[in-house]
C-alpha cells in the first residue's frame, strides 16, 4: 500500500506505484482542478506541492504531477488546487489573480496558483524575483503574463509583511492557505512512523525522479516493479571531505543549487541552474538520472564532465569507480551493467584559484533543451592554467569531454592563447550532425563562439579573445 496525505485527507492505495500522480489525482480521487496539458512537464498545468519532513522540518516543493510516480508520494503531503481553497471565499492568491485579471481561459490558472502557494511556504527571505522563479515552469497562452506578474508581486508584497512568524503560520493567518496546514507536520511524522520500508527486488526497475523516464515510457511504467530511490537518505546527501565533494545519486538539481558547498565554489550557480528545465522539474530531477539518461546534451552531464567527475557504481554487493568521461561508449550506450546503478558522484574541489563557466544555447531562452552546451573548469596558478577541463554537448553522439583541447590549454597563460589554434583543436574533436536544432555547420560555429564566451566571461580584460569569427 502507498500511504500519504492528499490535501486534508490521509490516503492509502493499492494502485500501481508506477502510475503518474496526475492520473491518480484526477481519475482515482476525482480532483480535476489539476489539469492534463502536455504530459511532458513543460506547461505546469498539473503542478502540485509535495510536503516532506526533512531534518525534522516540514518543507514544500512544487512538482509536475504528470512526471511524478505515485510511489514517490509515499509519506508526503500532496497538495492540489483543491487543497488550498478556503471555505466560502477566495484565498489571497486567488483574489490577486482575480483583481489583476490574471486569468482568461483558466486552464493554466490552478498550476500558477499552486506554484505561488509553494512560494508562500518559503522560510527564507523572499523577493519578487523568487516569486517569479516559482512560476517559471508554468505556461499561459492567453494573458501575455503581465497580469500574472502583477498578481505575483501583490502576493510577494504581502509576504514581505511577515515579521517573526513561520511561513505557514503567516500564510494561514493571512488567508493564503487553509488552517489544516498547521496540523500537517505532526500528521506526517505520525504517518511516517507507521510506514514499512518497501521490499526491494533484484529485478525491479530503479526509479529516482523519473522526469525523463515518464516522458518516454509512461504507459510501460504502469506495469513495472519499481524500487524508489528518490528519498533514500544515503543517496540524497552532499558531503564535503577535505578537497573531495561527494553527491548521492538521488541529489536533485534543487538540492545541488541550494547546497552551501556548491554556492561557495560555484558563485555563478544560480544563473546556470535557471538554464536547466524549470523549478518544478529541478525539484524532482536527479544528477545521476541526467547522467544515465545519456542524452548528448544533458546539462548536468556537461557541467560535471568539465569537473572530471567520477561515478561510483554498485550492484548491491560490489562497487567500482568509472570516470564520467569514460562512462559513455556510444549513443545511449553506457559502461554500466544491467544490475548496476549509480550510487554516488565524486569530484575534486579546487584548493587554489579556479574558474568555472557554463554556456547553453537553445531555441527558447528558458525551459528548453540545448542546441549546444559547454562548460569549462580552469585551475589557475601564477596566472597560468594549471589544469583545464572543457566539455561540450550537442556536437557528438555522446556528451563530450574535449581531452585534446583541455591538454592543450594546460600550462598556458590566458593572454598568450591563440584562439584560432585553440578552436582548430576543438573542431577536430567534435562530429555534429544536422537535425531540428541546427545544421552541423551551425553547431560547429556555435561551439566556437561559446568557447570564446567562456574566456570573455572568465577573463574580461583579454584582448586576444575579442576577435569575432567571420
Amino acid at each position: 500500500m502507498i500511504s500519504f496525505l492528499l490535501n486534508d485527507n490521509e490516503v492509502s492505495t493499492a494502485m500501481p506505484a508506477g502510475m503518474t500522480l496526475l492520473d491518480f489525482i484526477r481519475y482515482n480521487q476525482q480532483l480535476t482542478g489539476t489539469k492534463i496539458g502536455c504530459r511532458e512537464g513543460d506547461c505546469g498545468a498539473c503542478t502540485v506541492l509535495t510536503g516532506q519532513i526533512k531534518n525534522n522540518v516540514l518543507e514544500y516543493k512544487s512538482a509536475t504531477s504528470c512526471l511524478m510516480a505515485l510511489g514517490n508520494a509515499a509519506g508526503k503531503h500532496i497538495v492540489t488546487i483543491e487543497g488550498i481553497n478556503l471555505t466560502g471565499q477566495l484565498n489571497f492568491i486567488q483574489e490577486a489573480f482575480s483583481r489583476e485579471g490574471a486569468t482568461q481561459c483558466g486552464f493554466c490558472t490552478p498550476g500558477f496558483i499552486v506554484s505561488l502557494a509553494g512560494h508562500c511556504t518559503r522560510e527564507k527571505e523572499t523577493s519578487y524575483e523568487h516569486a517569479i522563479d516559482s512560476v517559471n515552469g508554468n505556461i499561459c497562452r492567453c494573458t501575455g503574463y503581465k497580469s500574472i506578474e502583477r498578481a505575483a508581486r501583490s502576493v510577494n508584497d504581502k509576504l514581505c509583511e511577515r515579521e517573526g512568524q513561520t511561513a505557514l503560520n503567516f500564510a494561514v493567518e493571512q488567508k493564503i492557505l487553509p488552517g489544516y496546514f498547521l496540523t500537517v507536520e505532526a500528521r506526517l511524522k505520525k504517518l511516517n512512523e507507521g510506514l514499512k520500508a518497501p521490499v526491494e527486488g533484484p529485478k525491479n526497475k530503479i526509479l529516482a525522479g523519473g522526469t525523463d523516464l515518464y516522458v518516454q515510457q509512461q504507459e510501460a511504467m504502469l506495469h513495472e516493479s519499481i524500487d524508489f530511490y528518490l528519498d533514500k537518505p544515503d543517496l540524497r546527501s552532499i558531503v564535503h571531505h577535505g578537497n573531495t565533494c561527494q553527491l548521492g545519486a538521488s541529489v536533485t538539481v534543487t538540492d545541488m543549487a541550494e547546497s552551501p558547498v556548491f554556492q561557495k565554489y560555484f558563485p555563478g550557480l544560480d544563473a546556470i541552474v535557471k538554464l536547466i528545465s524549470s523549478t518544478q522539474i529541478r525539484n524532482m530531477a536527479t544528477v545521476a538520472g541526467n547522467f544515465v539518461n545519456a542524452s548528448p546534451i544533458g546539462d548536468l552531464t556537461i557541467f560535471f564532465l568539465a569537473l572530471d567527475a567520477q561515478l561510483v557504481l554498485s550492484d548491491g554487493r560490489n562497487q567500482r569507480q568509472v570516470a564520467l568521461r569514460k562512462f559513455y561508449k556510444g549513443y545511449k550506450a553506457l559502461d554500466k551493467k544491467s544490475d548496476e546503478w549509480v550510487e554516488s558522484i565524486q569530484f575534486t574541489l579546487p584548493d587554489t584559484e579556479h574558474k568555472f563557466n557554463f554556456e547553453k544555447v537553445c531555441k527558447r531562452s528558458w525551459l528548453d533543451i540545448a542546441s549546444v552546451n559547454t562548460a569549462i573548469h580552469l585551475r589557475m596558478k601564477d596566472d597560468r592554467i594549471e589544469a583545464a577541463g572543457l566539455s561540450a554537448g550537442g556536437v557528438a553522439p555522446i556528451p563530450t569531454y574535449l581531452s585534446n583541447t583541455s591538454d592543450w590549454l594546460t600550462g598556458k597563460r590566458p593572454a598568450d592563447i591563440h584562439f584560432d589554434e585553440l578552436l582548430q583543436i576543438v573542431q577536430s574533436e567534435i562530429s555534429p550532425i544536422s537535425d531540428v536544432r541546427g545544421t552541423a555547420q551551425y553547431k560547429r560555429l556555435l561551439l566556437s563562439q561559446l568557447i570564446r564566451a567562456h574566456f570573455i566571461i572568465l577573463f574580461p580584460h583579454l584582448e586576444n579573445v575579442m576577435k569575432v569569427i567571420s
